[in-house]
């Protein structure tokens, strides 16, 4: 079955999440923006959500998750809970 290891920054707003992004791509350090801003209790630990297998989040997290390139910010990705800034940091099928 496949695993995936992912961080991610959760935020109420598109526009928050598309400003973020934005810090990202420009240098800022994912996990110290996770930190400072991600409303998840996994910001304390840079986002990380350790390991886990489809069907565990969210469906459009999910998604993400399992398809997107190793170590590439994806997002905003809106969920219930909010928009997402996403990183798969490692995976196995």
């Amino acid at each position: 079955m496949a695993k995936a290891s992912a961080r991610h920054i959760l935020v109420k707003t598109e526009e928050e999440c598309i400003n973020l992004k934005n810090e990202i791509t420009n240098g800022a350090e994912f996990g110290e923006i996770a930190s400072q801003h991600s409303l998840c209790p996994s910001g304390k630990q840079g986002g990380a959500l350790g390991e886990f297998g489809p069907g565990q989040m969210v469906k459009e997290f999910d998604t993400v998750v399992f398809s997107a390139p190793v170590g590439e910010v994806q997002g905003p990705v809106k969920t219930q809970f909010g928009y997402h800034l996403v990183e798969v940091t490692e995976r196995k099928d």
